[in-house]
């Protein structure tokens, strides 16, 4: 499989570990914290969403500046559940269109290939995933080749993201960690 198609099944595949946390949070837990310490369970989940409302848009060739502020604020209403799952549908789809690896997205950053961008979400997604499972005390693992496959990705762009102050400094990982303690720690993050 080429490695644009790739970006397709990774991105899809991490919507699904994030879903699958979505379906377990309580009704007692959407404000409940999370490792992304400006976050309650609610806000991430709005986060990931906005996400999956957004890439419909770029990826047809819409500009940010097309769309405007149509998804700021909280897009989850009374139903958080049905909101995040229609906005992840749609993106699934529209990732998954003829010809969308080869496309040109405009991004805050300006112009990337649809590739690149599928891969900040599939990275979004799953590191998302984990946070949210922690939050709500689910199973916190995830797929062994999803984790592969992002550390092997973001071994190449970890000082773009730090540069950019998207994700804080690794804490130290012991030397026999498994390969999703030392993946969550590239974020920044304590499995």
């Amino acid at each position: 499989m080429a490695a644009e198609h790739d970006s397709v099944f990774l991105y899809q595949s991490a919507c699904d570990v994030f879903d699958s946390a979505v379906r377990q949070i309580e009704a007692d837990q959407w404000h409940a914290d999370t490792p992304c310490t400006e976050w309650d369970v609610r806000h991430l989940v709005n986060h990931v969403t906005v996400e999956d409302l957004w890439a419909p848009q770029l990826l047809a060739g819409r500009g940010m500046a097309e769309v405007g502020n149509a998804f700021d604020g909280d897009q989850l209403g009374a139903d958080p559940v049905a909101a995040w799952r229609s906005a992840m549908s749609a993106a699934k789809v529209a990732a998954a269109e003829p010809g969308v690896p080869g496309r040109v997205v405009h991004l805050s950053y300006g112009d990337d290939s649809a590739t690149a961008y599928l891969m900040q979400l599939f990275t979004d997604h799953l590191i998302h995933g984990w946070d949210l499972a922690t939050a709500i005390g689910a199973d916190q693992r995830l797929p062994s080749e999803l984790v592969a496959a992002c550390a092997a990705w973001f071994a190449e762009t970890a000082p773009l993201y730090r540069a950019a102050g998207l994700i804080a400094d690794p804490p130290p990982v012991p030397a026999d960690a498994d390969p999703q303690t030392r993946l969550l720690a590239e974020f920044g993050r304590r499995a």
